[in-house]
């Protein structure tokens, strides 16, 4: 049976500090948080944008709704997604926020499979391709959202 050696008792600071309720109201103001809708957004945007390019590219309107429903198989998921973080249950404490994440992520991941299942009876000549395409330049969104996060304003006192 292994021992483990006690700690040495030294007088080191301890390896964090606790912000003041001042220094923390400071930091939240540097660094707002980032809203699920402005990534919903975001997402939204890049959706039109491949729909659109994917028309006018091939100059097959099915070419076009097909990358706009795989922009939507991303979509809708990620708005039922925000609005599940931003409800009135999502912070009352650690436990219920971790367990509400994970459960509207679960809702999340749920919905986007039903989409993408039901893609082929809802999409007339669908074309997969296009149809991936959107889906994953919808997705990648995420770190475009985050690059283009709207920036605090500067404190003129």
């Amino acid at each position: 049976m292994k021992k483990i050696a006690p700690l040495p008792e030294t007088e080191e600071e301890a390896p964090f500090k606790p912000l003041t309720a001042e220094e923390a109201r400071r930091l939240r103001e540097q660094n707002p948080p980032v809203s699920p809708w402005w990534v919903v957004a975001g997402q939204a945007g890049m959706g039109f944008v491949v729909a659109i390019a994917a028309w006018a590219l091939t100059g097959k309107p099915n070419v076009g709704w097909s990358a706009a429903y795989g922009a939507l198989a991303v979509v809708i998921p990620a708005a039922i997604f925000a609005r599940g973080l931003t409800g009135r249950f999502a912070s009352l404490n650690a436990g219920t926020a971790a367990v509400g994440f994970m459960a509207w992520e679960l809702v999340k991941i749920a919905s986007s499979i039903a989409l993408m299942a039901a893609a082929p009876r809802l999409v007339v000549a669908l074309s997969w391709p296009a149809l991936l395409a959107g889906l994953v330049l919808t997705m990648k969104v995420y770190w475009l959202a985050l690059a283009f996060v709207p920036r605090p304003r500067k404190n003129l006192n």
